[in-house]
C-alpha cells in the first residue's frame, strides 16, 4: 500500500490529499529516508511523521484493506512516540501564553477599541 494511503487509512490525516502533501513536503520518513507519496509500505517499516510540531514514530504491523475505525487503528500500527515529544509541545504552548502578558507592550486591536470607546464616552 502507498504511504499516503496508509497514513490516511490509519487516521493520521483527514484526507488522502493532505497526507500526500505532507509526504511531498518531506514531513514523512520511512526507515530514516524521505520518500514520495507512491512509496510502498510493508510490515515492520519504521515511519516518522512530523505533525503539529510533534514527530510521531510508528511501526507498521499490518496493512489495512481500507480506512479503519478509530478503535481498530492499533491493530495496524504501533505508536512508539516518546512522551518527551508531547511534553515539549506543552512547553511550547505555555511559552506562547507567557510571551506577552495582558497590558504589556503595544495595545491589541481589542485594547485599542476599548480605549477609543472610553475616550468617546468621556467627551
Amino acid at each position: 500500500m502507498r504511504i499516503d494511503k496508509y497514513l490516511w487509512c490509519i487516521r493520521y490525516f483527514k484526507t488522502r490529499n493532505v497526507a500526500a502533501i505532507a509526504v511531498k513536503k518531506g514531513q514523512v520518513r520511512i526507515n530514516g529516508a524521505v520518500v514520495k507519496p507512491s512509496r510502498e509500505v510493508y510490515p515492520m517499516d519504521k515511519i516518522l511523521v512530523r505533525k503539529n510540531q510533534i514527530e510521531h514514530q510508528l511501526t507498521v504491523l499490518d496493512i489495512p484493506e481500507s480506512r479503519v475505525g478509530a478503535k481498530l487503528v492499533d491493530i495496524y500500527r504501533k505508536d512508539t512516540t516518546p512522551k518527551e515529544a508531547f511534553e515539549h509541545n506543552d512547553l511550547l504552548k505555555l511559552a506562547k501564553d507567557h510571551y506577552r502578558k495582558k497590558g504589556v507592550g503595544r495595545p491589541t486591536k481589542k485594547d485599542r477599541r476599548d480605549i477609543d470607546g472610553y475616550l468617546d464616552e468621556s467627551e
